[in-house]
């Protein structure tokens, strides 16, 4: 086992795996920008590193202050989080140069998996079904108008590099096509720095189900269930529920094998989630692959009681899986709702400030994944997700009612946050009732705001 690891990220993702290498045994270096001076995660890490002002380019992103800071501080590893240069097989690439292991998948891996036109051929290659599509990148605009017609319209045009719903522009008619190809290069080139870009058929309102992935550098690699993200708001995820109200055991299996079965194809070790669209007549397509850990990942921790991120940092250092597939159990059920620094009433904006009071629920199946305090001052530079709420019921009905009781004692005052519309969605028949789609979200938003006028 690693004796000092750091930890290349912010926020609550930083303090998880503070928590995490405290379990292990393992010392931890955070690295922190100028304006996270005083955060969570760089004031409980054994040691704290500056590694540039606010601008993510100048800190976070800047992969040479963050290997010099591994190597001045005898880190023997680095963990990504997620976001950052959690899927920079560049970066993965630097760390294995200066000896220094990297707590993910290998930078062949990222390069076959992360980028998601690369992922379809290698889906394609290990019999996985895809949505229908280009099989790479486009290269010109003639081979566009080509696939979208041969795909069918509606289509989507997406960042090969994207994530966070970046990069993603939805063309319906051909007259479009030019203007929203143009549109998604430009988004994609100012946030992943590749403006390469592919084509894939729109499923009109299917579920987002993600089949979570862990695998060992021995071969071995089980799945431990899927987590539906179909709550989403423009492409952002919002809430997340496990197990999916969609899936049954039959089709877990199912989608579990095909993602087990893609991850060695690619040679894949470590954590890893294969998401894909489960249509109305629950046939599953591969969208994408998170060569990394993911934000909802807890509550896959919560049902299956086997902890991701200590996993993760065990298998980097060599150790084999400690579980089978036969010993994946899934109990109960559990919800996780993204609470973020925004006002829902003006569009989501943002709200940087202090915290003037704060008070997070607790009891029985409630978890808190977070890094704000009391007189915490959220600056403008980066995410406005603060705190990640889970409930864990022993079934789908108990976790909903925990969850919203959760929510209504949830408190922070100073910043504006979206507690409330997130009880809202609770409270929803439709989501009560599991009967929600991948559109749902967004048709309910142009609803209120049809109602507001």
């Amino acid at each position: 086992m690693f004796k000092k690891i750091l930890i290349a990220n912010r926020g609550e993702i930083a303090v998880r795996i503070i928590r995490a290498c405290r379990e292990l045994g393992v010392r931890c270096v955070a690295v922190y920008s100028t304006a996270d001076r005083n955060s969570l995660h760089a004031q409980i890490a054994d040691e704290a590193v500056c590694i540039g002002p606010p601008a993510t380019k100048e800190s976070y992103l800047n992969m040479n202050a963050v290997i010099q800071a591994a190597l001045n501080t005898g880190a023997e590893a680095i963990h990504p989080g997620f976001g950052f240069l959690s899927e920079n097989a560049e970066f993965a690439r630097l760390c294995r140069d200066n000896g220094i292991e990297f707590i993910g998948p290998s930078p062949e891996s990222i390069e076959m998996l992360g980028d998601k036109a690369a992922a379809k051929e290698t889906m394609n290659a290990a019999g996985v079904r895809v949505i229908p599509g280009s099989n790479g990148a486009v290269s010109s605009m003639d081979e566009a108008r080509r696939i979208a017609e041969n795909a069918g319209y509606p289509v989507l045009v997406k960042a090969s590099a994207g994530g966070g719903g970046r990069g993603i522009r939805r063309v319906d008619t051909p007259e479009e096509l030019e203007a929203q190809v143009t549109a998604a290069r430009q988004e994609a080139k100012n946030f992943f720095g590749d403006d390469s870009v592919y084509i894939e058929k729109l499923l009109v309102d299917p579920h987002h189900v993600e089949i979570q992935i862990i695998a060992d550098k021995q071969g071995n690699c089980i799945y431990l269930g899927e987590r539906d993200c179909s709550m989403q708001r423009r492409n952002q995820k919002v809430l997340e529920e496990c197990p999916s109200p969609v899936v049954d055991d039959a089709l877990r299996e199912k989608m579990g094998r095909a993602a087990v079965t893609a991850a060695k194809q690619a040679g894949y070790y470590n954590a890893g989630t294969i998401e894909f669209l489960v249509d109305e007549n629950r046939d599953f397509f591969f969208m994408e692959m998170n060569t990394r850990i993911q934000v909802e990942h807890p509550i896959t921790e919560e049902v299956t009681g086997f902890d991701l991120v200590k996993a993760q940092i065990e298998i980097a250092a060599g150790l084999p899986l400690k579980l089978k597939q036969k010993d994946v159990k899934m109990r109960g059920h559990a919800i996780e709702c993204r609470i973020n620094a925004e006002n829902p009433a003006l569009n989501f904006r943002p709200s940087p400030g202090t915290i003037t009071a704060l008070y997070v629920p607790g009891g029985p199946g409630i978890r808190i994944d977070g890094a704000v305090y009391q007189g915490y001052t959220i600056t403008p530079y980066y995410d406005s997700m603060i705190s990640k709420l889970i409930a864990h019921g022993s079934d789908r009905e108990d976790a909903i009612n925990k969850m919203k009781w959760a929510l209504s004692e949830f408190i922070v005052e100073g910043v504006d946050t979206n507690i409330d519309f997130q009880l809202e969605i609770i409270k929803r028949p439709e989501f009560r009732n599991g009967c929600y789609d991948n559109g749902f979200l967004n048709r309910y938003m142009e609803e209120r705001k049809k109602a507001d006028r």
